[in-house]
């Protein structure tokens, strides 16, 4: 009877445990989806799923955002599994006309286990098919360059991201998606981040986020484009 008893509370703890998990935190933005109103079509709504490197860009330059119809999805430290859940919910629902895509850079890290590249691949390319079956215009942006992880350090995660880079914009190319490369514009000699661009090497500060706002405008003014033309010319990689 005992051991029944133990073998219950085992059971109930570890539903409790699990219900009370929320791995992708789709709980992060749920009231304000709900909050926003239905897009109209004259609105150019877009936006952005990302990781820290996003939600850093709304908190440190707040001004990038604000009068735009850009609505920031990133939420720190995740990686691209945990965008794919939460992507239905974070920018289909929202029924934008374009989503901007940087994401990555933590897979490489581990952050949520060990990923190859051909999986972080597998997700982006979800996520970016997802986004088309609905309508939706795809940027696909570079991994920001990245020497060392100051949380996870001895990676190597320089090349790792040369080669991933490579193979995004190469989808990019052949599936009518535009390519954003922020890499060329903000890589030093190491294929790093260099300082004046950040405090460590992986999250932008100011200078980094106003070398990443034009880059990034062109490329959602050509999606736009794309999304506004019956045939739209092909694909272009802004930088």
């Amino acid at each position: 009877m005992k051991k029944i008893f133990l073998l219950l509370a085992s059971i109930m703890c570890w539903i409790t445990i699990t219900e009370a998990q929320d791995w992708a935190n789709l709980n992060r933005f749920r009231d304000d989806n709900e909050k926003l109103g239905p897009a109209r079509m004259c609105d150019d709504r877009v936006v952005f799923m990302g990781n820290s490197i996003t939600q850093g860009w709304i908190e440190r330059v707040p001004e990038f955002f604000a009068g735009r119809n850009y609505i920031n999805r990133g939420i720190g430290g995740q990686t691209t599994p945990q965008m794919l859940l939460r992507f239905r919910q974070d920018v289909v629902k929202l029924f934008p006309k374009v989503v901007v895509i940087l994401a990555g850079t933590n897979d490489i890290a581990g952050n949520t286990g060990p990923s190859t590249l051909e999986m972080i691949e597998d997700n982006i390319h979800s996520m970016a098919e997802l986004a088309q079956a609905h309508g939706i215009q795809v940027v696909i942006c570079s991994v920001l360059p990245a020497y060392d992880y100051p949380w996870r350090t001895g990676l190597e995660p320089a090349p790792k991201i040369v080669e991933l880079n490579k193979r995004l914009k190469q989808y990019a190319d052949t599936h009518g998606v535009v390519y954003c490369d922020f890499f060329t514009a903000m890589a030093d000699e190491r294929d790093g981040l260099p300082k004046e661009l950040s405090e460590d090497g992986v999250h932008p500060n100011l200078a980094g986020y106003a070398v990443m706002g034009p880059i990034v405008e062109h490329a959602i003014a050509r999606a736009l484009l794309m999304w506004k033309a019956p045939n739209p010319a092909p694909a272009k990689t802004f930088q």
